[in-house]
């Protein structure tokens, strides 16, 4: 927080609002097609079998995104987790309201350049784990 709130006042930037505290509720106060594009960046891979519950990317998440999200609307993640990669993509394709981008490997190997880089990106590259950045759009209706 203190690192964003830095950069925004070096940029003069005076439209940007930080919300400290967990984000789901202000999520749910929002109302439908409200975003044009989420970004979760590296969340939380919870590797062990019954902390699975506690990943972000599942259904009731998904649900809340695709009710928040334009049609035609990007949907991006990260992880450099493989596990969790499988399981961003089942659930995310399981879910009906989101479509996959990608249409080569680079597609989700390399970070677009409109795609901000993180810290969590560089310690995975450093310690030899290969991110992946995945894209998906959310179908009309």
């Amino acid at each position: 927080m203190v690192a964003a709130l830095g950069h925004i006042g070096a940029a003069g930037l005076a439209n940007i609002r930080l919300w400290p505290e967990p984000v789901l509720p202000l999520l749910e106060a929002l109302p439908d097609a409200a975003i044009d594009r989420v970004f979760v960046l590296f969340p939380d891979p919870w590797p062990k079998l019954r902390h699975r519950k506690r990943r972000l990317v599942q259904r009731p998440v998904l649900d809340l995104l695709a009710r928040l999200l334009v049609d035609g609307g990007e949907l991006r993640i990260a992880t450099d987790d493989p596990d969790y990669r499988r399981w961003i993509l089942a659930e995310t394709l399981d879910h009906g309201g989101f479509e996959w981008s990608a249409r080569r490997p680079a597609d989700w190997r390399e970070r677009p350049p409109d795609w901000p880089p993180t810290r969590y990106e560089r310690k995975a590259r450093v310690a030899g784990r290969e991110p992946v950045f995945l894209r998906f759009l959310r179908r009309a209706g």
